[in-house]
């Protein structure tokens, strides 16, 4: 049965029903460079299995966001190897130092946990991506370990209305630290491929370099963020000592000799 599906020849008609896609479409791809021509029969042409696999992919990427040009670069760029082109939207779409995923919660389910039904608090946690909205009114929790997270500091006493504020703000610095490493990537490897006019024989490096990208980031970020939060520690409370001493209305300001014993 294998080798039958993989022999398997399919005129245009039969083809978009098998994607999924009009007829008009596939021929608009194979105008733009996207799709092989079909082997020709007579006067009909044949699609097989690594047509099938091209659409399938350029519907997937098209539904990430890919405009059909830079599709076209992209398989151009890994010598028409739909694997490959696979292989770098999947490293591109990886979470970073995190292999969790979204977890699919309703507004009862929010309310519950939040203790809260306010309305601009579920728009504030749209707005820093606690939370994505589904095309059917669905919700996603982005990641369930900050959410887990968050309801240690609510045991703190801390409000989710702080969180979210605190979430904000650390997505900014976040988004700062994404571009820097974008850039590092886009300078020290993208670039010098881009120049060699993107040789196909390059490619799988370039996806390589991706993926160790990953764990590299993530872990430099957080070995520099346990240094500053430690340094900003101790600077902090030593700033309140010096303060809880320097001050006369305090107990602590007291030097414990003159202090009275019961």
């Amino acid at each position: 049965m294998a080798d039958d599906a993989d022999d398997e020849q399919l005129t245009i008609d039969e083809l978009a029903r098998r994607i999924g896609m009009t007829v008009r479409n596939i021929r608009a791809h194979q105008s733009r460079g996207l799709l092989p021509a079909p082997e020709v029969r007579g006067r009909t042409g044949y699609y097989g299995p690594d047509h099938v696999a091209r659409l399938e992919l350029i519907k997937e990427l098209q539904a990430d966001g890919f405009n059909l040009d830079l599709i076209r670069r992209l398989l151009d760029g890994a010598g028409g190897s739909s694997r490959e082109v696979l292989r770098f939207k999947q490293a591109l779409g990886r979470p970073f130092g995190s292999d969790e995923q979204p977890r699919e919660v309703n507004l009862l389910e929010l309310a519950e946990e939040w203790g809260t039904t306010d309305v601009e608090l579920l728009e504030k946690s749209l707005e820093v991506g606690l939370l994505r909205q589904r095309e059917d009114g669905s919700f996603e929790q982005m990641s369930p370990r900050l959410a887990a997270h968050g309801r240690e500091l609510a045991k703190l006493g801390i409000p989710l209305e702080r969180q979210l504020d605190v979430i904000g703000r650390v997505r900014e610095h976040a988004d700062a630290i994404a571009a820097t490493y974008v850039e590092l990537f886009l300078q020290a490897v993208w670039a010098p491929f881009e120049a060699a006019g993107q040789p196909p024989q390059r490619w799988p490096e370039v996806q390589e370099a991706l993926e160790r990208l990953h764990p590299l980031a993530a872990e430099s970020v957080v070995a520099v963020f346990g240094l500053a939060m430690g340094q900003a520690v101790e600077r902090e409370f030593g700033r309140q000592v010096a303060r809880l001493w320097s001050d006369p209305g305090s107990d602590a300001a007291e030097p414990a000799a003159e202090r009275s014993t019961p």
